[in-house]
């Protein structure tokens, strides 16, 4: 019981901290949105990324790898570790992309301009990424992780937030399975691979602004038919391929 409790609010933990790493990654970083608009990230509504959700239980059972690693140069301990939970998280972001290619007809994110990517789902670039979050977070992170999961089991009442969370997540991941199955439909009818965060930005792009803020996290409401907004994107797909090639 102890061990579901601790997961579970890592899960917890992770999945809400990961979409706020991820709205302000989108909005001042991100290549894919020029324009830096805020843009709801992930394939769900509500502020949460299981990606992330997984990934810090994956961190959190691998910082106590460090005694497994029997170098005995401190610095190359660590880097062997953080190696290894790079390895971990990347792994894990090749096994969601390819369950939503395969799956759904979806790439939930796009590396497919960057340099040695795996089809499109990996890449070394974000692989070094993860490497320098799995620092971040076994420096500053995990001790106050530590601390958190303490403050839990003092405080079990804080458990029911924690099963509100997945009472929410789980209606959320309902309703947004619901649509991913009308854009797989739609996708396999096409023979096409439905680019997800473009999609979302191109239905972004038409709404007015008093409709983008009431929509922020109901990303796929807008006054147009979703086949719509899918038939323009395949559109826009092929408009793009065609490009490519008259260069």
């Amino acid at each position: 019981m102890d061990i579901f409790l601790t997961y579970s609010f890592m899960f917890f933990t992770g999945s809400i901290t990961g979409w706020w790493l991820e709205l302000f990654f989108r909005k001042f970083f991100s290549k894919k949105n020029p324009e830096h608009k805020w843009l709801n990230p992930g394939f769900l509504n509500g502020p949460y990324l299981p990606l992330y959700g997984f990934g810090l239980c994956a961190l959190y059972t691998m910082s106590y790898f460090e005694n497994f690693i029997s170098i005995e140069n401190e610095l190359i301990q660590k880097i062997v570790l953080f190696a290894l939970m790079a390895a971990a998280m990347t792994i894990i972001e090749y096994i969601a992309g390819i369950i939503f290619i395969k799956g759904m007809k979806t790439k939930l994110w796009d590396y497919s301009e960057e340099k040695w990517n795996i089809q499109g789902i990996i890449c070394p670039k974000f692989s070094f990424f993860w490497a320098v979050l799995s620092a971040v977070y076994y420096f500053l992170i995990h001790p106050s992780v530590q601390e958190g999961i303490s403050w839990l089991f003092e405080n079990l009442a804080f458990s029911f937030f924690i099963g509100m969370f997945f009472g929410i997540f789980l209606i959320d991941v309902g309703a947004s399975l619901n649509i991913l199955v009308t854009i797989r439909k739609f996708a396999a009818d096409n023979d096409i691979i439905v680019r997800y965060e473009r999609l979302k930005a191109e239905i972004h792009s038409r709404t007015n602004t008093n409709e983008k803020i009431k929509n922020f996290l109901l990303q796929f409401r807008s006054d147009r038919n979703i086949y719509d907004s899918l038939q323009e994107h395949m559109q826009n797909l092929k408009n793009e391929f065609n490009s490519r090639l008259k260069k």
